[in-house]
């Protein structure tokens, strides 16, 4: 009795032990450091101006006295900042909750970063058709470092891979309810004209009207977009997948005209997209309209005759404030001692180091303690990911695999765009965004380990053993990286063991 009642919530169960795990890593002694980690010193103060001012206005006075509560560098003067609203507002909303203190700057994320855990989970379990692959991919996720890290810091990029992931995991609820729908119609065309269960059937199948969460997919990539600019390419992958797995969905049913009704009902998924994702991008940029004190508010009051002319001022303004920062982004050469090139992401060949500081008042059992926290992905996780991208591309390329597209999309959106600009300041820890893919992409390569398709849902028992040694052993080295993930103070001496490799120093 008890074993089937534990059965019968398998899928609660699974969600609720990812969130413990996922939680505890992000949650416990999220005061510390005690500090402005890395960019929280862009952000953290950001979202406070954004409390205080409603826009965020420029600092003055050195970064360490915010960390103290000495706000008193905060000038009314408007801040020129280059990504959008919605993540700073998000950490924002932690400093109402909690007050300005670094669990306030944190929390926001480290909730979100849970949330994000339990997402990959159940997104894995609606692929894989499995609750144990499931709970391996939302644990997996769980204990990577690049994950944990910017889940613990008040940083934007772990909030947009919360609605990249989002808005996949609507599209396959659409999908499945879209899927069920059209079975039914096919079965009950064929009933009523007597025709065998494997019968083609004339036309293009029935109108499924609008799709709610697909137009809720709609709205999470705009707010991804919202958070970093970098989020509309999760937004054209996975719509033109969706596209894609309409069309498929309809031959397998049986539907004559398949591909002719898959693109046509496509194009008002188009032009919602196109009208919504603007709507959702310049509606959070609310708080910029209504206050005077905005960087570049004024613009074209400022700058009469420039510009596009016939739009009001205000937007008028604002393009021209995107413009700026898209210049900025473009540009942006200026040497940095942990910059990377994104062709090496996946491998976490220079990953960056967000925090380091000698520690003193605790003892650690060595002459020198150090405190550090390393935006570094769990090394087995993102090789043994790198691999599996590989076969899933080879997959998809040789064997037309939906499953291995669907699962390396992400990572293909997250990644490839970065590469045409190896040249600028970007850092390793963008690839937090494509990480909940990656984990996707390594699970699906261990259950095709596990269950090889000669077996035809089977188990090997080769292929467990390998699986299951590959998890323990991940797992393993995630309890040893978790000091420098979450900056608890160690021995120089392990610090050092840590770095892996020359290039992680």
């Amino acid at each position: 009795m008890i074993v089937e009642r534990l059965y019968r919530w398998r899928v609660a169960l699974m969600a609720v032990g990812v969130a413990l795990l996922a939680g505890l890593l992000r949650l416990a002694a999220l005061a510390d450091p005690h500090a402005l980690v890395f960019d929280e010193v862009f952000y953290a103060r950001g979202a406070f101006s954004l409390t205080e001012l409603g826009y965020e206005g420029d600092w003055t006075g050195e970064d360490s006295a915010f960390a103290e509560g000495d706000t008193s560098g905060l000038t009314t003067e408007g801040d020129f900042v280059v990504h959008p609203m919605v993540g700073k507002l998000l950490i924002a909303l932690g400093i109402e909750l909690l007050g300005n203190t670094p669990v306030g700057w944190r929390v926001v994320g480290a909730l979100m970063g849970t949330a994000l855990c339990v997402m990959v989970a159940l997104i894995a379990r609606r692929l894989f058709r499995s609750t144990l692959w499931g709970a391996v991919a939302g644990v997996l996720i769980a204990v990577d470092g690049q994950a944990i890290v910017l889940s613990r810091t008040a940083l934007l990029d772990g909030f947009l891979a919360f609605f990249a992931v989002a808005g996949l995991g609507l599209l396959l609820i659409d999908r499945d309810r879209t899927r069920a729908r059209l079975v039914a119609a096919a079965d009950g065309e064929r009933a009523a004209w007597g025709l065998p269960l494997d019968a083609v059937l004339p036309g293009e199948g029935p109108d499924t009207g609008i799709r709610w969460w697909r137009l809720a997919a709609i709205v999470a990539f705009a707010l991804g977009a919202s958070v970093k600019w970098s989020g509309l390419y999760f937004a054209a992958a996975f719509l033109v997948l969706s596209v894609v797995w309409d069309a498929l969905d309809r031959r397998s049913i049986g539907w004559q005209q398949w591909l002719a009704a898959s693109f046509s009902r496509a194009v008002p998924a188009g032009v919602a997209t196109i009208i919504i994702t603007p709507v959702v991008y310049v509606a959070t940029w609310a708080n910029w309209f209504i206050t005077d004190g905005s960087y570049g508010r004024r613009w074209a009051e400022e700058h009469p005759g420039e510009g596009i002319t016939w739009l009001p001022d205000s937007v008028n303004s604002l393009l021209h404030y995107h413009g700026q920062m898209w210049g900025f982004h473009t540009g942006l050469t200026t040497e940095h001692n942990y910059m990377s090139n994104p062709w090496l992401w996946p491998l976490q060949y220079r990953p960056t180091a967000f925090y380091f500081e000698d520690v003193t008042d605790v003892a650690c059992g060595a002459e020198r303690c150090v405190s550090a926290i390393h935006a570094l992905g769990n090394p087995l996780i993102w090789w043994l990911g790198s691999a599996a991208l590989g076969w899933a591309l080879w997959r998809v390329l040789r064997h037309r695999d939906m499953l291995a597209l669907t699962v390396s999309a992400g990572v293909l959106a997250g990644w490839v765009p970065w590469l045409p600009y190896a040249y600028r300041t970007i850092f390793t820890f963008y690839s937090v965004a494509f990480a909940p893919f990656l984990v996707l992409t390594l699970v699906w390569a261990l259950r095709r380990i596990a269950q090889p398709d000669r077996l035809a849902g089977g188990w090997s028992r080769r292929g467990v053993l390998i699986a299951g040694i590959t998890v323990g052993v991940i797992l393993v080295v995630s309890g040893y990286f978790i000091t420098i993930w979450t900056g608890i103070p160690i021995p120089y001496r392990l610090w050092h063991l840590h770095m892996w490799l020359p290039s992680w120093v």
